[in-house]
């Protein structure tokens, strides 16, 4: 009973070490490439703001979201 109680435990803390840092990649990754969209729509014209349906303030509001605000599907793009 102890090994296998002892087993377990170790795999578990195996699971929770190795799972916490592609997480991590996988958040920076998406937070990095929200970031350089944001920046991509702040440039847009108004013309093209307005062909993807988007005013002037709806784009600057997008633009000034911070870093650490990703949408949840942008995390599942990039996840490993």
């Amino acid at each position: 009973m102890f090994a296998s109680l002892h087993t377990a435990t170790l795999a578990t803390r195996r699971v929770q070490s190795v799972g916490s840092a592609p997480r991590l990649l996988t958040l920076v990754r998406a937070a990095l490439a929200a970031r350089r969209q944001r920046q991509f729509l702040a440039r847009l014209d108004d013309r093209t703001l307005m062909d993807i349906g988007l005013t002037r303030m709806q784009a600057s509001v997008e633009a000034e979201r911070p870093l650490w605000e990703v949408p949840p599907a942008a995390t599942r793009a990039w996840a490993l």
